[in-house]
């Protein structure tokens, strides 16, 4: 008599969230084709992987893909990039569609060309199909005679430009910028195959990382259910916002990570437990996405020792700087100078919804009463279309560039981390500072703009002001007409 057999437990194989699009899907023989495709020359997907290619290639009555964004969101050494090469294999060689698969690394994109090129350089009958193969690095392309295509390209500021393509899959997508986005999205406009999509794949990104605000977005937009056009799948431990998880949980490794126990192994992740953080561990390997409000870069309670409604002013002239939104719908003009202690503070003097027409007659009015060391704008910034008008109006601005604007940022952060900084506990300031975000800005960091539910103004305002006060290049924007006085602060 034979000893009954143990069946080997594996990880979830359905996503612990997924999101669909609204609209109903027809049939998905094209994922269901793409899989049988890959099978057929030696890459088997998972049970999980196969759910993300036929979800992805569902199509509609209208005979289009359902799915116009997707995405992945799984932790690391799973097998995301098994399912990116069944995709990308199905749509060059079935559907003849031209793929873009860009990485963060040059490193990454590399290696996933070459891995999908090994397919058609080891097996002749797809050997027969290809038109060119080029390994120049950085400029990888597969060509094929129907049409398809799959280039792969590391991703800058410029990356998008000469591309036309059906496809645009941005992999490592938690280190994807919103610069870099705004680059590649043209690339999909106006593809041969008139059914765009966009593919993005990742980890959850650092709580204060300079990336990740676009995938971030996309996460936020599946589980708010506010686009209809998004398919996303999450393999994670979904926990509230009070409810601390056991992250010595077992299970909740197996429900986290579809590949653990097939090409993940146990020990493997016990070893990980071992060696990583809590905060680490539940990111990396739970599939954890921090909350928004773990994820401000000022924190709350360093902000909060900063704050001082009733700080004595040293009596110099003090630093004005000017901000304006994106949108052009709110704008605001800060103070800053030194209390009489020695710490740098700042001052949102008006912060005001609406187009920024007020802006310059407020400003001289504040200068006909109040002695000013410089007047900043960061002359890339939306505020920058101030500068002549204020110029012809006998104020001379001091003009902030992109190096110092990074500078000025990283001065203020660090003086609220070391608690040297003051505020007025007023309430604009504060939903700024809490609102706050970075951007990538050369190899350091400003403040992002890109969230439009968020008035970031007056913090931005309050930076330049307070980089204002020792900044070398400073201009008087008008000469003084009387003998200073103590400052008063607003």
């Amino acid at each position: 008599m034979s000893s009954p057999s143990v069946v080997k437990r594996v990880g979830h194989q359905r996503p612990s969230f997924l999101c669909k699009p609204d609209a109903p899907v027809r049939d998905v023989f094209d994922g269901e084709d793409y899989v049988d495709l890959a099978a057929a020359f030696g890459l088997v997907a998972d049970e999980w992987q196969e759910g993300i290619v036929t979800g992805a290639m569902g199509r509609g009555e209208d005979g289009l893909l359902v799915a116009k964004r997707v995405g992945l969101s799984v932790p690391r050494q799973n097998g995301k990039n098994g399912a990116l090469e069944v995709l990308e294999l199905g749509q060059m060689v079935l559907s003849g569609r031209r793929v873009l698969h860009t990485a963060h690394e040059v490193k990454t994109g590399r290696k996933a060309f070459v891995r999908l090129a090994s397919f058609f350089e080891e097996n002749d009958e797809l050997a027969a199909l290809v038109k060119s193969i080029r390994k120049v690095n950085g400029q990888e392309q597969i060509l094929l005679t129907n049409g398809g295509s799959c280039e792969f390209i590391a991703r800058s500021k410029s990356s998008g430009r000469g591309f036309t393509v059906d496809t645009l899959v941005l992999d490592e997508a938690q280190e994807l910028t919103d610069e870099a986005l705004e680059a590649l999205l043209p690339t999909v406009s106006a593809g041969p195959a008139g059914d765009p999509q966009i593919i993005m794949t990742g980890t959850p990104p650092e709580p204060t990382s300079l990336y990740g605000e676009v995938f971030r977005r996309m996460h936020d937009a599946a589980h708010s259910g506010e686009d209809s056009t998004l398919w996303w799948a999450e393999w994670s431990v979904l926990a509230d916002d009070d409810v601390e998880i056991d992250a010595d949980d077992v299970d909740l490794w197996y429900q986290a990570n579809p590949a653990l126990g097939k090409r993940m192994s146990f020990e493997t992740v016990q070893s990980e437990r071992s060696a990583m953080a809590d905060s680490s561990f539940r990111r990396e390997r739970l599939g954890m996405w921090e909350q928004e409000r773990s994820a401000r870069v000022l924190p709350i309670e360093d902000w909060t020792a900063c704050a001082d409604p009733n700080l004595a002013d040293d009596g110099e002239p003090v630093a004005l700087a000017i901000d304006i939104a994106p949108t052009r719908d709110s704008a605001s003009i800060a103070a800053a100078g030194m209390t009489v202690d020695g710490h740098v503070w700042a001052d949102v003097i008006e912060n005001r919804r609406g187009t920024p027409e007020w802006v310059i007659p407020r400003l001289k009015a504040i200068l006909e009463k109040q002695e000013a060391r410089a007047v900043l704008i960061d002359v890339l910034s939306p505020a920058g279309s101030l500068i002549d008008p204020l110029e012809a109006e006998g104020i001379k601005v001091s003009r902030i560039g992109s190096n110092i604007m990074a500078a000025a940022t990283a001065q203020l952060y660090d003086a609220v981390m070391s608690h040297d900084f003051r505020h007025l506990d007023q309430p604009s300031l504060n939903l700024a500072a809490a609102a706050a975000r970075k951007r990538k800005l050369g190899d350091a960091w400003a403040w992002n703009r890109s969230n439009p539910d968020a008035d970031i103004t007056p913090l931005v305002a309050a930076t330049l002001a307070c980089t204002g006060r020792t900044y070398s290049r400073a201009k008087r924007p008008v000469k003084p007409t009387r003998a200073r006085r103590k400052v008063t602060v607003w």
